[in-house]
């Protein structure tokens, strides 16, 4: 059988948010690291695009996406990060995400969020959704593998830049970033936890250090600089929870888009995406969450089983 075919396969299986076989996520994993390997820290995107924020194992939610922004590969797509945990289905969220990584590889970019590591996803949820769905840590090992190769950041048509939190004050420009040895563990702190950690903040200069213990507080200032320097136009993150499912700040500057609608099945937030046409122009479409018998809860799942810590 073709690698093609066993594709098509494994991507029939994943669209009924069934897990796919252990070998056959090991096998998934090495096909997407194959390619993500060849990416440099700052991914180069055409336009027309479609953003997309947090997504957190919402699995059917994410297909309520797909409904509503149109299917890969008709529509080019940018992953913010952010999703695994939280949500019953990481593993199917994240399996089938890097399928269509696989299968459309010019067609759909993720870039890593502070929840692509192994330290976070061992207490929100997504290694012992792995531990309960397979009986082994294998599968996360696999999908912590991929995490390691993801790209840090996203450029649309060289004025859009993708990241999943915010800037770093160790990163003034995009030479600066491409430079970040982004194939490990998230660290603590340095440019690479500021990338995936750090939140805008109205009413600052400069910068100010994070209440999360990781990352910093950036002012209007730092982005305002940030663009200009690099000659781009808006700076796009998720990271933070938005009622409305987008927020923009600092003269419109920087766009806050959260994709995963009733965050963790209770906040009541509705969510967006952000579509660029080709001239980068914005088109914020906000969608609620599946219907509510698409939410049944996968055995053995409680609730409330994951720790209060809502990024």
């Amino acid at each position: 059988m073709s690698t093609d075919a066993i594709l098509q396969q494994f991507h029939a299986t994943l669209a009924e948010c069934k897990p796919l076989r252990e070998d056959h996520v090991k096998f998934l994993c090495a096909q997407a690291i194959e390619i993500l390997n060849t990416q440099p820290n700052l991914a180069s995107v055409p336009s027309p695009a479609t953003i997309v924020g947090d997504i957190h194992g919402q699995f059917w939610d994410l297909m309520e996406l797909f409904k509503v922004g149109g299917e890969v590969p008709d529509v080019n797509y940018v992953f913010m990060g952010d999703m695994v945990d939280r949500g019953y289905h990481s593993v199917e969220t994240f399996c089938l995400l890097i399928l269509l990584k696989v299968r459309y590889p010019n067609r759909i970019t993720l870039i890593r969020g502070n929840h692509e590591s192994r330290n976070i996803t061992q207490v929100y949820g997504f290694y012992d959704e792995c531990l309960r769905k397979y009986g082994s840590v294998n599968v996360w090992r696999y999908c912590t593998e991929v995490f390691d190769q993801l790209p840090l950041a996203a450029l649309v048509d060289q004025k859009v830049f993708c990241v999943h939190a915010g800037l770093s004050p160790s990163v003034q420009t995009f030479e600066q970033l491409n430079e970040i040895e982004r194939r490990i563990e998230i660290p603590l702190s340095g440019p690479m936890a500021d990338l995936l950690w750090s939140d805008p903040e109205e009413g600052i200069d400069g910068w100010a250090m994070s209440q999360r213990g990781c990352g910093f507080h950036f002012g209007h200032d730092a982005a305002h600089a940030f663009n200009a320097t690099n000659k781009i136009d808006l700076i796009c993150r998720s990271h933070q929870l938005v009622m409305e499912g987008y927020k923009a700040i600092f003269d419109d500057s920087l766009v806050t888009v959260w994709s995963a609608p009733n965050y963790c099945y209770r906040c009541g937030n509705v969510a967006s995406i952000l579509e660029l046409d080709e001239h980068n122009n914005k088109n914020f479409k906000i969608f609620e969450e599946a219907p509510e018998d698409a939410h049944a809860m996968a055995a053995g799942a409680k609730k409330d089983s994951t720790p209060e810590y809502f990024l």
